[in-house]
């Protein structure tokens, strides 16, 4: 009788896993619910179909003669007259077997097209011939009707060209569905390395139809498994026609497990109606049958992994190194990572700035390789708002030391200062200076955005400013630090009476300053002592306190206690009470 339920959701159910793919092991369990009537022998004559369509496996249709294929013919047909005259064998009604990860079980129809060596047209159908071969001498398969199709196998690749979106069986695919069938999920040979020499074509300017197939991967490398069943009648086992797919095993690198229909596990089994003249029904069910892993090896498993993390951990150590560099000391070292962000408000157009660091002449030294100095490239302007803003986006670094020789000095005299000057660059390669700024760097270390407002200095007069618009010629200074304090001034006072200047924009820098000294370590653990000290010191001053004022409340408490009792007691009133 057949099934009183069935299980109808064939969807497919997604799992993850960390153990290794390789484990893991499926019971399939298929089985015959309506009886046919027994196989009678009929000449193969009568339908040309039945003969095994060896020319859909061969490139080329004349490499298998017509005695080669009466001998299949002839042994197919010797199959069926074996057990064509009495009643069929339980294993041809009920069959049940237990699969691992991209196992291979052949079908009727692979055992019969791999013995005939004409039919091995590739690496693969020469192994699996041997395969065969090696099966026949051991005693056969242990599969009959139950058999897989492997990541490697011709029907994987053609089913992921073919693939549809709808069961419907009239459904025409759309464009994208044909560019998409070409996109095969899987690691693709890293081929061009040709006598240890890397060949690599960056840009491909007449790419042909192949190229843009194999072009078009997902990175996600995928792999593919189907368990298969010939649910043919008696003795016709090895036809495609009666080839039907019992479930899909899809596996990527990440351990997401794709299976569909999902596991049986305590649900009804699922059904197969065949068609044709004589219409079967078949029941299976998928169960996941892989071995637990026992106590010892789960414990083994974590012991192999903490090694592995740990040989991990030590190779990133050596690759960091256990140390790091240490200054000298009584130094501290400065690192600036700088970058010229922006310069707007000016006048013309095509800018560029030249900075510079300049280091104060006491205690103050750069490694003798450090560029202090630097220039932009040209940037032409964009409009925001009312302003024309350039952004040059310019990075740069350096690093400094200073020498702390003395000891009881708190705060560093003078510190690094960064000096800008921009400039513009007309279409006859004429420049003219824009304006002049200077910033002290940052005392503190961290991320700074810093505006540096400039200026320029001008002439008076007509003449100057034609002889700027046409010939591009104007006043600059000798020793741009003069924009600030020169370092060769000895003086007292510096006098800019007389210069005449005009201010301009304005350039954006973004600091980020990080400092290392060994004096920063000792007086972190110092203070930390310090303030626990003080922290209990100020705890205890409190208590102290607040016990000193009541012992003062309570002695004078006392000696108005004491005094009332010396008074005569006609000078003390009845209601006069010192608890008040």
């Amino acid at each position: 009788m057949a099934e009183a339920s069935w299980s109808t959701d064939t969807g497919e159910a997604v799992y993850r896993s960390l153990d290794p793919v390789r484990n893991l092991r499926l019971r399939v369990h298929l089985q015959r619910i309506t009886s046919g009537n027994f196989l009678h022998y009929q000449p193969a004559a009568q339908s040309g179909s039945d003969l095994i369509d060896l020319a859909t496996f061969r490139p080329q249709p004349t490499a298998i003669t017509e005695q080669e294929m009466m001998l299949v013919w002839l042994k197919r047909l010797t199959h069926s007259v074996v057990f064509g005259g009495g009643h069929r064998p339980d294993e041809d009604e009920e069959e049940e077997i237990v699969i691992g990860w991209q196992e291979k079980l052949f079908s009727q129809f692979e055992v019969d097209l791999y013995q005939n060596e004409a039919a091995c047209q590739s690496p693969l159908d020469c192994q699996y011939r041997q395969e065969i071969l090696k099966l026949e001498n051991s005693g056969g398969r242990k599969n009959r009707r139950i058999f897989t199709y492997t990541d490697s196998d011709r029907y994987t690749n053609l089913e992921e060209h073919c693939q549809k979106m709808t069961t419907a069986a009239s459904e025409v695919p759309s464009f994208l569905v044909e560019r998409m069938a070409n996109v095969r999920r899987r690691r693709q040979d890293r081929r061009g390395m040709e006598g240890g020499i890397l060949k690599s074509r960056i840009i491909t300017w007449e790419p042909s139809e192949e190229f843009i197939k194999n072009s078009h991967v997902i990175n996600t490398p995928l792999q593919t498994m189907y368990i298969m069943a010939d649910l043919g009648p008696y003795g016709k086992l090895g036809y495609k026609k009666y080839e039907h797919v019992l479930c899909t095993l899809k596996v990527d690198s990440n351990g997401v497990i794709t299976v569909k229909p999902d596991f049986t596990g305590l649900r009804a089994p699922y059904r197969i109606e065949t068609e044709g003249e004589k219409q079967e029904l078949w029941k299976y069910t998928i169960d996941n049958v892989s071995s637990l892993a026992q106590p010892e090896e789960e414990e083994r498993e974590q012991r192999v992994f903490k090694d592995l993390y740990g040989r991990h951990k030590e190779y990133l150590s050596s690759l960091v190194g256990t140390d790091f560099e240490m200054t000298v000391p009584g130094t501290l070292r400065l690192f600036v990572n700088g970058e010229v962000v922006s310069a707007q408000g000016y006048e013309y157009d095509n800018l560029y700035v030249h900075f510079f660091v300049e280091l104060p002449t006491t205690n103050w030294s750069s490694p003798a390789l450090q560029q202090l100095s630097g220039i932009t490239q040209t940037c032409a302007t964009k409009s925001l708002g009312m302003d024309k803003v350039a952004y040059f986006c310019y990075p740069f670094t350096f690093e400094a030391f200073f020498l702390h020789k003395d000891e009881s000095a708190d705060a560093l005299p003078e510190w690094p200062v960064l000096y800008c000057e921009v400039l513009s660059l007309d279409f006859w390669q004429r420049y003219r200076v824009e304006g002049y700024g200077a910033v002290v760097l940052p005392a503190t270390p961290g991320s700074y955005t810093l505006t540096v407002s400039t200026w320029r200095p001008m002439e008076l007069g007509t003449v100057a400013e034609l002889r700027r618009f046409f010939i591009g010629g104007s006043l600059e200074l000798e020793d741009p630090s003069y924009v600030r304090i020169p370092g060769t001034f000895k003086g007292e006072r510096l006098s800019r009476f007389g210069l005449r200047t005009e201010t301009t924009g304005s350039v954006t820098f973004r600091l980020h300053c990080l400092q290392q000294s060994r004096a920063f370590m000792e007086s972190s653990s110092l203070r930390k002592r310090m303030q626990s000290m003080l922290d209990r010191l100020e705890g205890f001053s409190q208590q102290s306190s607040v016990h000193n004022v009541m012992e003062a409340f309570y002695r004078a408490r006392r000696r108005m206690q004491e005094a009332r009792e010396s008074l005569p007691q006609d000078l003390v009133g009845p209601s006069e009470t010192l608890e008040s």
